[in-house]
């Protein structure tokens, strides 16, 4: 409902910060229905305690309300900057949308007790043959929120080497097919508008990384960030 001075009912209060924030539930009951190689589905009956209220209604707050989702380690992924400001991407086949698409190197969080921004680092070195000595925090992002618990932070990578030819990684299956092409940051923004880029790694870090640009990225994060909406990373 909009009030009269326009203001969506319900809103933040005024000068408080946007943000999202944890909101736990009481759960009744969490089952795993199916196991996957990577990531599970699981099925959660929780207690819906503070609904939003529509049109004035009250909320049914008791009510046990059931969803199924996927659980997923989490991954990183980069946006390559090189000296002159020119982005890498990485095109890939990816089968369940049967498209090749435009991408940034990214990977899982799949190995214990690994930092986000080491995974990085060996993300980039085994998908283009790079090493950075710069990183900062481009975004963290939930890749679909309503259904799965996908959370996948992006890095702005500079300070660009070569990965030494004898200690490249070999590429196989669809990573064999990659290929490379370093183009201005202005062309990647033109291709997420008009909808010729769909990775949504690519198209966050993109965005991210040309409205950061405008104060030479001074206001980006830190690498090594606490990273507390990663639903793995809680506590």
């Amino acid at each position: 409902m909009v009030s009269p001075d326009g203001a969506l009912a319900g809103t933040r209060d005024n000068g408080e910060k946007l943000a999202d924030l944890l909101s736990p539930r009481s759960l009744v009951s969490s089952e795993t229905v199916y196991r996957g190689r990577i990531w599970d589905v699981v099925s959660d009956t929780f207690i819906l305690t503070d609904g939003a209220v529509a049109d004035g209604a009250e909320p049914d707050v008791g009510k046990p309300l059931t969803r199924d989702y996927i659980t997923h380690p989490g991954a990183v992924a980069v946006l390559v900057m090189n000296a002159a400001g020119q982005v890498l991407m990485i095109s890939q086949y990816r089968h369940p949308v049967g498209m090749t698409l435009w991408e940034i190197p990214a990977g899982l969080l799949d190995v214990d007790g690994e930092d986000p921004v080491a995974t990085a680092a060996r993300e980039l070195a085994e998908e283009a043959d790079l090493m950075a000595s710069q990183w900062l925090v481009l975004a963290d992002v939930f890749n679909s929120p309503g259904s799965s618990s996908e959370a996948i932070r992006i890095y702005l990578a500079r300070g660009l080497s070569e990965v030494p030819t004898n200690q490249r990684h070999t590429r196989t299956e669809e990573e064999a097919e990659i290929a490379f092409a370093w183009v201005e940051l202005e062309e990647a923004v033109a291709a997420v508008l008009d909808g010729s880029l769909h990775n949504p790694s690519a198209v966050v870090g993109i965005l991210a990384a040309a409205a950061a640009r405008a104060d030479g990225f001074a206001s980006l994060r830190p690498a090594g960030v606490p990273w507390p909406a990663h639903p793995g990373q809680r506590g």
